[in-house]
C-alpha cells in the first residue's frame, strides 16, 4: 500500500520532506549513518560541512582527504592551508563561510600504507547531492563557491567546463547564484613556481569576485 503524507509535506529526492535534518547538527548525524553508497566502508568517519549556521557564502569543494578524514573537519590539510591563506588575501573571512565538499566520504586507494585520493564517480557525486541540498536548504547563502570540476557537478547537476564559466556569477537549477574556480588542491599540483604564482593569481581574482558579489549583496 502506498505511504500517504500530508499536501503540506513535499518530496525531497525521493524522501519525505518531515524525514530530512532540519538542523546542522541533525545533518551531521545522519550524514555519519549515511549508506547511499559505499563510500563509508573504507572511510574513517563523514567529514560534514562546517560554519555559521547565517553564512552568506557556501564554498564546496571535492570531497575529504586523508587529513580530513582523520580529524572529521573539512579543508584542514595543505589545500585547506592554500585555501585560508587565499581567503585571507581575498579579504573573505574563513570563519564567515560554510566549507563543506560535494561527497561526504574519503575516496582513496591504497599505495603501499599510504592512502591516496581517488576521484568520486558521477554515482557517488549524485547520491550525495542529497546531503548538498538539504545544506543549501538550511543556510541559504546568498552565493555558492564549487571549488573543482565535481563539486561544479554537484552544485549545478550538470557537468561543467572551468574554463568556460569560471570566475563568472551564474544562476543555479533551483534558485541561488553559484560562480565556479578551481580547487586549491590544484595548485599544490603545479611544478613550475612562476606557473604556480600566475595561477594563484587567476584563484584570488576570482574570490575577489566573490567578494565584491557580497559586498553589493550586502
Amino acid at each position: 500500500m502506498a505511504r500517504e503524507h500530508s499536501p503540506s509535506m513535499t518530496l525531497f529526492d525521493g524522501q519525505l520532506e518531515a524525514e530530512t535534518p532540519r538542523s546542522l547538527k541533525a545533518l551531521r548525524e545522519a550524514e555519519n549513518a549515511c549508506r547511499r553508497c559505499g563510500l563509508w566502508k573504507h572511510a574513517t568517519q563523514a567529514v560534514p560541512g562546517e560554519g555559521p549556521s547565517n553564512a552568506q557564502l557556501m564554498l564546496v569543494g571535492e570531497q575529504p582527504g586523508n587529513d580530513e578524514d582523520l580529524k572529521g573537519h573539512p579543508f584542514v590539510g595543505p589545500a585547506g592551508r592554500v585555501l585560508d591563506r587565499a581567503l585571507a588575501e581575498a579579504g573573505i573571512e574563513r570563519k564567515e563561510v560554510f566549507v563543506t565538499n560535494a561527497v561526504k566520504h574519503f575516496k582513496h586507494e591504497m599505495r603501499g600504507k599510504r592512502r591516496l585520493h581517488k576521484r568520486p564517480d558521477p554515482g557517488e557525486i549524485d547520491a550525495c547531492r542529497w546531503w548538498s541540498r538539504i545544506e543549501r536548504e538550511l543556510l541559504k547563502p546568498k552565493l555558492i563557491v564549487a571549488l573543482g570540476a565535481t563539486a561544479a557537478r554537484s552544485v549545478f547537476e550538470r557537468v561543467v567546463t572551468i574554463s568556460q564559466v569560471r570566475g563568472k556569477v551564474i544562476p543555479i537549477s533551483g534558485g541561488g547564484k553559484g560562480i565556479v574556480t578551481i580547487h586549491p588542491s590544484y595548485l599544490l599540483r603545479i611544478q613550475e613556481e612562476r606557473d604556480q604564482e600566475a595561477e594563484y593569481g587567476r584563484f584570488l581574482a576570482d574570490l575577489s569576485v566573490v567578494r565584491d558579489f557580497l559586498e553589493k549583496s550586502a
